[in-house]
C-alpha cells in the first residue's frame, strides 16, 4: 500500500461518525431556544455551528461542541441592563431545561453547557451585529458584552483550504490525532490557526496531496517546534486572541524526530508502525502486524483507552515516578531519563501525578505495559486499564528487562480529556 493510500485511510479512520446524533442535539437545543425567544419550534433557524465542528476540522471523539444561538434584536434592550448578561444566560438555560429536565444543564459564563453522554454542547446566546460579528454575555467582573467573530474564522479556513488543494482541513485533523495520542493540551482554534499559518507561509503543498503528507507532517512539526514561546496567537480570519494552554514546542520537536524516522522507514515493514508513533492507533497498522496478531506465543492482554472512551485532549496532566531501593537515595525517573539512565532490577517505583489541570470530578485510570523479550517469554505483558484507587498514584517494581510504559488518563463526562505516559527502561 502506498503512503498516499495509508494517509487517506488514516483520515477516513478519524472521520466523525456520529454526525447525525450531533445534528439532532444541535436541533433539539435550537428548537428549545426558538420556542422561548421567538415562539417557534424551528430546529434549524437562528443557530450557527461554530468551533472545530463548525470549521469542519474536528475528528472522531470530539467532545466539545459549540453553537451560537442568534437572539432576536428586539430583545436587546431587555438584556442590555445591569445584570442582563446573567439574566440572558439564565433564561437560555431554563429554556433548555424546561424541555429536557433530566439532562445536566448549567451556566458556565459565557456559555450554557448541555451535557450529553460522551460530548457536551456549549451554547452561547448572542446578538448579531451589522458586520456579522456577535455580542455575547460575559458575567465576570460585574458583567459586560464581548465580541466574537466565528464567521470570519470559518471563511478564512474555507478560502485557504481551497487555495491549498484541500490540505488545510486535513492537516488540522491529523494534528488533532497527534495531540490526542501524545496528550498535548492544545485548543482546536489554536491548532487551526497554526496549521493555517504554516500553509500560508509556504507554497510547497499548494498542488500536492496525500502522497506528500509524510513530508507535510515533517515540515509542519518543524514549523511548530520553531515557534517562539508566547501566551497567545491571533486567530485565523478574526485576529482575536487565542490562548496557549501550555508550551507545545518540545512535543512538536519530538514529533518531528518521529516523522524523520518514519520517512526513513519508507517502503519497509515498520513504516506504518513508525507513523503510528506519531499519530496513534488510527493510523493503519502494518499488514504484517495484523497477520501476526493470530500467532502470538503470549497472551496479548494490552487494552487501549480509545476502545473504551472517546479521546479529546484539552487539559494538561503530568506524571513522574519516584525510584527507591534499600541503601540508595530516592530519585525521580524523568530526571534519570534526561540523563539517559536505565533502571536496574529490584527497585521500587511509585508513579504519581505531579500536575493535574483537569477540572474536579474526573476519574483517573492507569495502564502498565511490559514490553520486550522477557515480558513475552514470561507471558506478562499486562497492559490492562485499571481504575485509580483514589490516591493519584500506583506502585510497581523493576522485575525484568525491557522498555516498559506507564500511562495515566483523566476521564470526565465519559471522555478522555487528559493523558500522559512515561517510559520505564530496565536493563
Amino acid at each position: 500500500m502506498s503512503i498516499a493510500e495509508t494517509f487517506k485511510d488514516f483520515l477516513e479512520n478519524i472521520r466523525i461518525t456520529n454526525t447525525e446524533q450531533i445534528s439532532n442535539r444541535y436541533g433539539e437545543i435550537t428548537s428549545c431556544l426558538n420556542k422561548t425567544f421567538r415562539d417557534t419550534d424551528s430546529s434549524s433557524s437562528n443557530n450557527l455551528q461554530v468551533g472545530s465542528y463548525g470549521r469542519k476540522t474536528a475528528i472522531r471523539g470530539i467532545s466539545d461542541l459549540d453553537m451560537i444561538y442568534i437572539m432576536p434584536s428586539t430583545r436587546w434592550e431587555e438584556y442590555n441592563v445591569e445584570g442582563g448578561q446573567s439574566n440572558l444566560l439564565r433564561d437560555a438555560k431554563e429554556a433548555i431545561k424546561a424541555r429536557y429536565p433530566r439532562t445536566d444543564i448549567f451556566v458556565d459564563s459565557p456559555v450554557v453547557r448541555v451535557l450529553y453522554t460522551n460530548f457536551h454542547v456549549e451554547v452561547q446566546p448572542a446578538f448579531e451585529q451589522p458586520d456579522g460579528s456577535f455580542k455575547y454575555p460575559d458575567t465576570r467582573n460585574g458583567g459586560s458584552w464581548k465580541i466574537t467573530k466565528p464567521r470570519e474564522e470559518i471563511s478564512a479556513i474555507i478560502e485557504l483550504d481551497d487555495e491549498k488543494n484541500l490540505n488545510l482541513r486535513r492537516l488540522c485533523k491529523m494534528v488533532r490525532a497527534w495531540k490526542n495520542k501524545h496528550g498535548v493540551a492544545m485548543g482546536g482554534l489554536l491548532i487551526d490557526t497554526l496549521a493555517y499559518n504554516f500553509l500560508k507561509s509556504t507554497e510547497e503543498y499548494d498542488t500536492k496531496s496525500y502522497l506528500y503528507y509524510d513530508w507535510m507532517s515533517r515540515d509542519f512539526f518543524q514549523f511548530l517546534a520553531n515557534q517562539p514561546e508566547q501566551e497567545r496567537y491571533a486567530a485565523l480570519g478574526s485576529g482575536q486572541h487565542v490562548k496557549v494552554k501550555e508550551a507545545f514546542q518540545k512535543s512538536a520537536e519530538k514529533a518531528h524526530e518521529l516523522c524523520l524516522k518514519a520517512i526513513e522507514a519508507s517502503g519497509k515493514d515498520n513504516e506504518n508502525a513508525r507513523w503510528q508513533k506519531v499519530y496513534g492507533s488510527s493510523f493503519p497498522a502494518p499488514a504484517k502486524q495484523i497477520a501476526k496478531a493470530t500467532a502470538h506465543v503470549f497472551r496479548d492482554t494490552e487494552e487501549f483507552i480509545e476502545d473504551r472512551f472517546p479521546v479529546d485532549i484539552r487539559y494538561k496532566l503530568k506524571i513522574d515516578c519516584e525510584v527507591t531501593q534499600d541503601g540508595f537515595q530516592p530519585g525521580k525517573l524523568r530526571k534519570m531519563l534526561s540523563k539517559h539512565f536505565k533502571l536496574s532490577p529490584r527497585k521500587k517505583l511509585k508513579f504519581e501525578i505531579i500536575d493535574n489541570q483537569v477540572p474536579d470530578g474526573a476519574q483517573l485510570y492507569w495502564k502498565v505495559l511490559n514490553r520486550g523479550v522477557e515480558a513475552e517469554q514470561r507471558d506478562c505483558i499486562r497492559g490492562q486499564i485499571v481504575n485509580d484507587k483514589g490516591y493519584g498514584n500506583i506502585s510497581e517494581g523493576t522485575t525484568f528487562t525491557g522498555d516498559h510504559v506507564v500511562e495515566c488518563y483523566a476521564v470526565k463526562n465519559g471522555v478522555v480529556v487528559a493523558k500522559d505516559r512515561i517510559h520505564v527502561p530496565i536493563e
